[in-house]
């Protein structure tokens, strides 16, 4: 596993390689440690199936527990007190990945998932292509920045195993029956029955295969988690009380 620094080093050099010339790190290691160290209120992850409901929980516990949810407005703005040089940071989570093919697969091939302006110190700006990795390494940083922060609700991402086994962290896992998940995305998504069950199945093998590849973990181990909910059993409004009342046990 890379340390905060390695990771934090990772993402910074990318900004700056060969070509841009000497420059030094925009981030300073003691810095990097003043973040990730000390004390630090909860922050909740929470693992999910497509259609199981995580993020009405998700937002359930922001209104209960006055924390902030992890999203693009969040993730410019750790960027920012970060002073990442990127305009709009890239949000590559699970729900954006595609199962790798066979040919990627044997050639390792490298996929671009998006571009992002990057202003330089010197005050130059360009459009800069980002790939997988540093996609995942800017996410992996941005999460442990706002770990730091504190007080987050975090859905995806692989938050469960960027801040495994870090203080003051709960991991939940949010699953439904597969019928029940169906149906919900079926209706929230205005699609046929049909086409609601093939983007669950797929969805459930692009999340499993981001998680093994980026993050070395089995997305469906219970072991990774202090609670797994099921909405199928529980509503989303009762779930949301059951981690409130776990976070005040942490």
């Amino acid at each position: 596993m890379r340390t905060d620094s390695a990771s934090a080093h990772l993402v910074v050099s990318y900004f700056y390689r060969t070509g841009y010339g000497a420059v030094s790190a925009i981030i300073a290691p003691s810095r990097i440690q003043n973040w990730m160290g000390g004390g630090t209120m909860a922050v909740i992850t929470i693992s999910r199936q497509l259609g199981s409901g995580a993020e009405q929980v998700a937002k359930l516990l922001c209104q209960m527990l006055h924390y902030a949810y992890f999203d693009r407005d969040m993730m410019r703005q750790v960027a920012a007190e970060s002073n990442l040089p990127v305009a709009e940071p890239i949000d590559y989570t699970e729900y954006d990945y595609r199962v790798q093919n066979v040919l990627e697969r044997i050639l390792q091939m490298r996929r671009l998932v998006g571009h992002t302006l990057v202003r330089w110190p010197s005050g130059r700006s360009e459009i800069r292509e980002f790939y997988e990795h540093e996609s995942i390494e800017l996410v992996r940083f941005l999460i442990r920045a706002a770990y730091r922060r504190g007080n987050v609700v975090i859905v995806g991402r692989g938050g469960q195993a960027i801040l495994k086994d870090m203080p003051g962290v709960l991991h939940v896992r949010i699953v439904a029956p597969l019928v029940e998940r169906v149906r919900r995305t079926h209706h929230t998504l205005n699609i046929t029955r049909a086409a609601a069950v093939t983007l669950v199945n797929e969805r459930d093998r692009a999340a499993a295969e981001y998680l093994k590849r980026f993050h070395g973990i089995v997305w469906d181990d219970p072991t990774l988690y202090h609670l797994v909910l099921n909405t199928g059993k529980w509503s989303a409004m009762r779930a949301a009380q059951l981690i409130v009342d776990a976070v005040h046990r942490l």
